[in-house]
């Protein structure tokens, strides 16, 4: 009796990888059952051996418009996603202008996305200096929670906040249940060590990241600890690069702090030993660090410490990553990295014995909960037919001119990975299948207690 039937050898649902059929009807899914179950669908779909998993859910993406389209646009960035198996973003509040700090501004940002969309998007408020009686009225539109940062986010839109202005708007938000998302770096250690480091090679990565030293974001976090447990406030901790914050990280939340924490791709791939001297492409807030941090990273993915893996994906025209100078400290900090975040994370991942279904609860499950995406991230009866098939076995090499995303520079250029994706299905239309898009853009803007 439905008009979609998915099916495989290897479905991820109700936390099992096992042969099952989905049966979805009106975009949402009705029935899993056995592979050979659901014969009278209207759209049949066998995918064989592939994994069929739920869409990836990225709750940390910088699309830039409108203001700053020319870096990333709703179009581009969405495709991108669609392509990588991504079928819901949450977007962030700056690098577009205006910054979505006031219900205008977030009514101007929906207004330029209907219309744009090959998945959901959502959106992110942003809490800054003098917009407090904002954030109620901003909740109440239909943001899914609050973005600050504790150090200069590089756009004069959205200024950082400190302690006083996290004491005004903490209160706000505990009182609304919703969740603060912090760029946690804080500005006084980078100042310090910007200004030791002055007068070195800026082509040199080292330079770079000794002006971003781990005590920024080891005594941020501290920081945000004391005032969660103070406010009883939710803070989710974005883009965990030190590994030295997780001993406190661990100690609050077991003794119940409303804590949590990302961490990005990039953080468990690459490493400081292996960028070259000038190649700015590689450069991102926080930075880049060495190996046996990222592998306490993934520790702490393995053990739950680590909640969830979100992108960052931060585009920006090449010009600004300064590739001719090779200027680590001019270029502009930020990966993209939105369609290859399946591939980058697997691929890591497997060599480290995950399997995938660790892979849905960092890439789907855990951003869903944040987000409080209760039809997201999961397969199983009432949730949106969002979806993901893909090879885990097949490997490529990155071709960075095939990329969706506007602008083609990205780390990742040249790099062998596994996992290849070949379809992605939203509400149960296909929307991407090996390296098309069948469909017209279908996606919808989404707005937090919205069915």
């Amino acid at each position: 009796m439905s008009t979609l039937v998915i099916r495989s050898q290897r479905v991820l649902a109700e936390g099992e990888l096992r042969p099952a059929s989905i049966a979805a009807q009106d975009g949402v899914i009705a029935a899993i059952g056995g592979f050979e179950e659901f014969g009278s669908g209207v759209d049949q779909h066998d995918f064989g051996d592939a994994v069929v998993m739920p869409g990836l859910v990225d709750t940390h993406v910088h699309i830039n418009e409108p203001g700053r389209a020319e870096w990333e646009g709703f179009a581009t960035a969405t495709r991108a996603a669609a392509a990588g198996g991504v079928t819901t973003l949450i977007e962030m509040p700056l690098n577009s202008i205006p910054a979505t700090t006031t219900v205008e501004a977030f009514l101007a940002k929906v207004a330029a996305a209907e219309g744009r969309l090959a998945v959901d998007v959502g959106f992110w408020g942003g809490v800054v200096p003098g917009n407090t009686a904002e954030l109620r009225a901003l909740y109440g539109a239909g943001v899914f929670g609050f973005k600050c940062f504790l150090s200069p986010s590089g756009v004069p839109e959205f200024a950082a906040v400190g302690e006083p202005e996290l004491r005004e708007a903490l209160p706000v938000l505990s009182s609304l249940g919703a969740v603060l998302l912090v760029h946690s770096e804080l500005p006084e250690p980078i100042e310090e060590a910007s200004a030791e480091v002055r007068g070195d090679d800026p082509r040199r990565y080292s330079t770079w990241l000794k002006s971003r030293p781990r005590a920024a974001e080891n005594d941020a976090i501290a920081l945000l600890i004391r005032l969660s447990w103070e406010f009883d406030a939710r803070v989710h901790v974005v883009h965990l690069s030190s590994s030295d914050a997780l001993p406190c990280l661990r100690r609050a939340r077991a003794e119940g702090a409303k804590i949590t924490v990302e961490t990005c791709p990039h953080y468990l791939t690459l490493t400081a030993e292996e960028i070259r001297d000038g190649a700015t492409e590689f450069k991102c807030a926080p930075p880049v660090r060495r190996r046996a941090n990222r592998e306490q990273l993934w520790q702490a993915l393995a053990d739950g410490s680590i909640d969830l893996v979100a992108t960052d994906h931060s585009p920006c025209p090449p010009a600004m990553k300064c590739r001719e100078t090779g200027d680590f400290m001019r270029a502009w900090g930020g990966i993209a990295s939105l369609e290859l975040s399946l591939p980058v994370v697997w691929t890591e991942a497997r060599q480290r014995g995950a399997g995938v279904t660790q892979i849905a609860r960092w890439l789907c499950e855990g951003p869903a909960r944040l987000a409080g995406l209760s039809r997201k991230g999961a397969i199983a009866v009432g949730c949106d037919a969002d979806l993901v098939v893909w090879d885990p076995e097949a490997e490529f090499r990155v071709d960075a001119a095939a990329l969706q995303q506007r602008h083609k520079l990205t780390p990742y250029a040249g790099r062998k990975l596994r996992g290849l994706v070949q379809a992605t299905f939203l509400r149960g239309q296909k929307i991407y299948e090996r390296g098309d898009f069948p469909a017209p853009a279908a996606g919808r803007v989404l707005k937090r207690g919205q069915a």
